[in-house]
């Protein structure tokens, strides 16, 4: 017989597309388990009834889940080693690149990844590919509208040649939005493309369990041309990165054998 977890899940899934079972069960509940207190929902069976019928609620529950927590160059010093070390070894062997920022959040991964090649002028042979599970942000990082807080680490000359000030806030220039593909795309569902030069994915398994993880690291491998370089997050470490096909050539840096 179903316990209320797994039956939540289901419902859940069948509500949202989008399968718990392949987070961390005990850092999942703990967040689930808070928002509940927040809305008073006593038990799973409530709480997924209420998800159903009061899409607030749903869309409140949805940005708490995912974390789509995210800021322009984040961790500065490895895009240095991305724009110095890695960038000049994919360029060796093509005249262009094909980059995808793998759960980009509100964009600003990706718009970083469009500057980036700006300044070092890089060519790409696609719009920089930028997906993530949550259609709602996807609008945000379409928009391309981000606050003075967002941008206050952005060197002034930035801010200048690649935003638009609109009263308190600053607006993604139309020229490099055009670099810049927004797309929806569950990473532990749906399939990928092929040949990316170039693949970020960073601080987005945390949560995910050691099996989803290592399925995932597979997938990547695949999406990956032969001397391609996947790039994680700062609190992430491929273990196995040999058995996946990957070694690593940086902290944080790992590329297909």
């Amino acid at each position: 017989m179903e316990n209320d977890w797994d039956l939540f899940i289901r419902k859940f899934e069948t509500l949202s597309k989008i399968d718990l079972k392949s987070y961390k069960r005990p850092q999942m509940e703990r967040r689930i388990n808070s928002f509940m207190r927040t809305v008073n929902a006593g038990d799973y069976k409530s709480f997924i009834d209420l998800l159903g019928s009061n899409r607030e609620v749903y869309r409140k529950f949805l940005d708490h889940i995912t974390i789509n927590v995210s800021e322009f160059f984040r961790n500065t010093n490895h895009w240095e080693i991305m724009e110095k070390q890695i960038t000049p070894v994919l360029l060796k062997d093509n005249k262009k690149l094909r980059i995808w920022s793998a759960g980009c959040s509100t964009g600003e991964e990706a718009y970083s990844l469009a500057m980036m090649c700006s300044e070092s002028h890089i060519d790409l042979s696609d719009p920089i590919l930028a997906t993530d599970i949550d259609n709602e942000v996807l609008e945000k990082a379409a928009l391309g509208i981000y606050s003075g807080k967002a941008v206050q680490s952005l060197p002034s000359s930035y801010l200048e040649k690649y935003f638009v000030p609109e009263g308190s806030f600053y607006r993604i220039k139309d020229n490099l939005k055009k670099m810049v593909r927004f797309q929806q795309q569950d990473l532990l569902k749906d399939s990928f493309g092929r040949a990316f030069d170039l693949i970020l994915c960073r601080n987005v398994v945390i949560y995910f369990t050691e099996e989803s993880k290592q399925r995932l690291y597979r997938k990547f491998c695949d999406a990956l041309r032969p001397g391609g370089v996947l790039f994680i997050g700062s609190t992430e470490q491929i273990f196995q990165a040999r058995e996946l096909g990957l070694q690593s050539i940086a902290t944080f840096f790992y590329q297909k054998i």
